[in-house]
């Protein structure tokens, strides 16, 4: 089947095709959920509780780098490890319908976590480092790897190659990255070696719902090979001494199934000024699809440009500070 490319095409009959191409009878009411880089939407059924369908943004992910998204999802749901793993139908998870590959998955509720205290902290690590301890058996073949190439030296080209940068800040945004990325460099050089694991990759509060039995992710999209603080520092927030208090509080718990190399707390700043720098080239590469204007108006003006730079000085500072400690 030719795969579509527009995701204009995606209009409700052909959502609702797709979902009732598997066996399932929709009652034609359907919700838009918080989703940009893929379409993502909760179905509801006659006959039986809603699902969720995801669609996949053409061109991002191959076919194979999916599967291992979806085997992950499985395999951590095999071993009790809260996860929304996608239904299988006649063994098969990644589907097509009108051109388009799409997933299902059961509706779980929840909210996001506050994390505001030291038994909300505890928890997280503890089922950070369940996943970890499955992610530490291998590695992935065919999804991405964090590294400062793809998400500092690849983004950083981007923005300037295609005129995002005003002129007047792209001298200032070239000097800036060459030094921050130079920095980064130097904190992969004091954590040394460090083990690659399969991660959630991005593990933040947006993609974890709480119930009164804990939290669980309900998206494992950006899943990648990485170290394992990429999983952790997320969590963290505030001024030094409140982050220094919720990582021990995280740890504590991680550390109940799985191990953490403390050099790797050289990389916490490293790797968000690597989520800022891939972040903005993200909604650079994206600005075409007409979601993103919609739901981001403030990027791509002068202003956003200037914080941007203004904050990864910031983050040039705060590499030259000493790292975390427990």
């Amino acid at each position: 089947m030719e795969l579509e490319h527009d995701y204009n095409a995606l209009e409700p009959d052909t959502i609702l095709n797709a979902v009732e191409s598997v066996g399932y009878r929709t009652s034609g009411r359907m919700l838009a959920l918080n989703s940009y880089e893929n379409r993502v939407y909760r179905i509801e059924r006659e006959d039986a509780a809603p699902v969720v369908v995801k669609f996949y943004r053409p061109d991002r992910w191959t076919h194979e780098a999916i599967l291992e998204e979806h085997a992950f999802s499985l395999e951590l749901a095999a071993e009790e490890i809260p996860v929304v793993a996608p239904l299988q139908f006649d063994g098969e998870t990644l589907l097509t319908s009108g051109g388009y590959r799409f997933a299902l998955y059961p509706l779980q509720g929840g909210r996001w976590p506050d994390l505001e205290y030291s038994e909300d902290l505890l928890w997280m690590g503890r089922f950070i480092g369940r996943i970890h301890a499955i992610g530490r058996k291998r590695k992935f073949k065919h999804r991405a790897e964090i590294s400062i190439q793809r998400m500092g030296d690849e983004a950083a080209e981007y923005l300037v190659l295609n005129k995002f940068i005003p002129a007047h800040l792209e001298e200032a945004y070239q000097t800036l990255s060459r030094d921050i990325l130079s920095m980064v460099r130097q904190r992969f050089e004091d954590a040394g070696e460090y083990a690659v694991l399969r991660l959630h990759g991005d593990c933040h509060r947006s993609n974890v719902l709480w119930t009164d039995k804990g939290p669980h992710f309900v998206d494992l999209d950006d899943c990648c090979n990485g170290p394992a603080i990429q999983d952790l520092w997320m969590l963290l927030s505030g001024e030094r001494a409140e982050m220094t208090v919720q990582l021990i509080d995280i740890l504590e718990g991680y550390e109940e199934f799985s191990s953490l190399n403390l050099a790797e707390l050289n990389l916490v700043e490293a790797l968000r000024t690597l989520r800022m720098m891939h972040y903005a080239a993200w909604l650079a590469k994206r600005w075409q699809d007409p979601a993103f204007p919609l739901a981001f108006p403030w990027f791509d003006t002068t202003q956003y440009w200037e914080q941007h730079i203004l904050e990864l000085r910031e983050q040039l500072a705060r590499m030259q500070e000493p790292v975390l400690t427990v």
